[in-house]
């Protein structure tokens, strides 16, 4: 099986004012002359070593089970770092999503043959990194079409902003949540239920009209033992030929 290349790129935020150092997969497949769909992975260090991502990309797109793909790995510099950009209480959660939105995306677009639309364009995350995918598809209907939420982090200011967010009739939701995360021991060590508030998010998203969904409660908790195994399917169901 050939493998894709995984390229290590640096990119300065200007509304972050801090430069990151971006994890790119290019699959084994690309040429210019192609056309590639972009999938952005906040936690993105995690995606590509806990999670096998790229791997898991190479065997679908050699097995034709997915269309073309580049995945873009956002890493984080720590606990706090992540509190700050991915949740809407955090101080730089704004600057983050503009970030993703006008920064990233134009560059993604502009260094590799993208097809450039919102429907070819996709974002995942776990946890808190779910969280501000979800939040940046909303704000971005225009940018991002599709959105993978693995165990997203769910409180009143996140079901507030999807209440008062217009339907976006087109999104794509592959959202996931474990059985006995009903006691989460979290990223910061404390115990979370984060089954609950997910039940409440995908039954807002229900009574929004959100049409093309998927939601399934997993055997298993809040960690990559869960997730990685989910990675193939999600991609499948999102990226599917």
């Amino acid at each position: 099986m050939e493998t894709g290349t995984i390229q290590k790129i640096s990119l300065h935020s200007f509304h972050l004012d801090e430069t990151f150092d971006l994890f790119i997969y290019i699959p084994a497949n690309y040429t210019p002359f192609n056309k590639y769909n972009t999938l952005i992975a906040s936690d993105g260090k995690d995606y590509f070593q806990l999670g096998g991502i790229s791997h898991i990309a190479d065997e679908l797109i050699e097995d034709y089970e997915i269309e073309n793909l580049i995945i873009v790995g956002i890493p984080y510099k720590n606990a706090q770092d992540r509190k700050r950009k991915y949740i809407p209480t955090g101080d730089q959660h704004e600057a983050y999503l503009n970030f993703l939105a006008h920064e990233l995306v134009p560059f993604i677009d502009k260094e590799f043959s993208t097809a450039g639309t919102a429907a070819s364009r996709g974002l995942i995350g776990d946890s808190m990194a779910a969280t501000v995918s979800l939040l940046a598809a909303l704000k971005y209907p225009n940018i991002f079409g599709k959105v993978i939420l693995q165990s997203p982090y769910v409180d009143d200011s996140v079901l507030k902003i999807v209440e008062e967010t217009p339907t976006r009739d087109s999104l794509i939701i592959y959202h996931t949540v474990g059985k006995q995360e009903d006691e989460a021991v979290t990223f910061y060590k404390d115990i979370k239920d984060f089954l609950t508030p997910n039940r409440k998010l995908h039954q807002l998203l229900v009574s929004k009209n959100y049409r093309h969904m998927i939601y399934e409660e997993l055997e298993g908790n809040h960690t990559w033992k869960t997730w990685k195994p989910e990675l193939r399917k999600a991609l499948s169901n999102t990226f599917g030929i």
